[in-house]
């Protein structure tokens, strides 16, 4: 997967049809985001580059429930793709 600002666009793509919030603002977060308490709110670092970015927003795919009927079928494929990448990583640890 490339570190584009294409892909970090497809990526929020998908918080937005999981009904969450991505905003960017400063803040003190020791992993880089913050995710809101009963709120579909993601808190992320205002500083981080597009890289980084995408990986805060993977690392958070990861933790919350996704439902797939919510998403087009650009950002479903997107999500497969992510999937499987998060796969292979945790395979070759």
């Amino acid at each position: 997967m490339k570190f584009t600002k294409s892909t970090l666009d497809k990526i929020e793509r998908i918080f937005e049809e999981q009904e969450y919030v991505v905003r960017y603002e400063k803040g003190n977060f020791n992993s880089g985001y913050c995710l809101v308490e009963d709120k579909k709110i993601a808190v992320i670092n205002k500083f981080f580059d597009v890289e980084a970015r995408i990986n805060v927003l993977l690392d958070i795919l990861s933790t919350i429930q996704i439902n797939e009927a919510l998403m087009t079928k650009e950002s479903a494929l997107t999500f497969r793709q992510i999937l499987k990448k998060i796969q292979t990583e945790s395979i070759e640890e």
